[in-house]
């Protein structure tokens, strides 16, 4: 199939190719970062595992931490609903999609997932920053597509059902992820249930699934780009995620990958 099929002709813009080309180069360096444990965003299980000089840094409670991350986004995004309010249906449903990925983000932060430590706050605003510029950029490029010709082949419908299967099996596995800590608890287990056995990020895979459905949705050049970019962090994440596991428990199981079942 054809690229020319399934992308909108966008407008010959600068500020679409740099944005492109700074989120790979970006997600692609913190993805080696993350894998080669060079650096790692200081917050959940890594937070401890280099020098003393982390712990000298500015933290903040890491329930805090998480809705800092993500609430500047949700306004961003709920915002664009009044500033665009004639995008026609598929900016409308990009623009839903993404808010309803953020709302529930924020649910989760404050209702499920279960919290023991610390974030570092740059850590925070570095997530918060990278997560604003990428969501403000997809939903500003779909409305710069306005009056470009549309692609041949229409992905958005089917885009909307990726999104649900990657929005539900991300939150079924956090639910599960939070269900294995008891109240009294503060340390880490092997994760069981769902794709656990497979995969140990099975989130991961179904946060890859959920940007997925937003490039299908959108179908422009970058947001196709911004999913690469996810997959390229989230390799890195997981994979050193699997060895911090490995380097924590003997029993892991060696059969369980990192991100994608019986490959990586």
């Amino acid at each position: 199939m054809a690229m020319a099929q399934i992308l909108f002709q966008e407008p010959n813009s600068i500020f679409i190719k740099v944005m492109i080309v700074v989120n790979l180069i970006i997600s692609a360096m913190l993805g080696y970062s993350e894998g080669s444990g060079k650096q790692n965003l200081e917050y959940s299980k890594f937070w401890n595992m280099n020098s003393h000089e982390k712990q000298e840094k500015a933290k903040v409670p890491s329930k805090i931490g998480m809705i800092i991350v993500y609430t500047p986004s949700l306004i961003v995004c709920l915002s664009f609903f009044w500033i665009f309010p004639n995008g026609g249906i598929r900016f409308a449903m990009l623009n839903s999609v993404i808010t309803i990925h953020l709302f529930k983000r924020v649910l989760e932060v404050l209702f499920v997932h279960k919290y023991s430590g610390s974030m570092a706050m740059n850590s925070a605003i570095t997530i918060s920053s990278s997560y604003f510029i990428a969501f403000s950029s997809l939903i500003y490029i779909q409305h710069l597509t306005k009056g470009s010709i549309e692609p041949i082949i229409d992905l958005k419908y089917l885009g909307f059902i990726v999104f649900l299967v990657g929005a539900i099996g991300n939150f079924y596995h956090h639910f599960l992820l939070s269900k294995m800590r008891k109240k009294s608890e503060s340390g880490y287990k092997i994760p069981k249930g769902g794709l656990f056995s497979l995969v140990i990020c099975p989130h991961y895979l179904f946060e890859i699934v959920t940007f997925l459905g937003f490039s299908l949705i959108s179908q422009t050049l970058f947001s196709f780009s911004s999913t690469l970019g996810t997959v390229f962090y989230l390799m890195g994440r997981s994979y050193a995620t699997r060895k911090w596991y490995l380097s924590k428990f003997e029993d892991f199981p060696r059969n369980v990958e990192a991100l994608v079942p019986f490959v990586f």
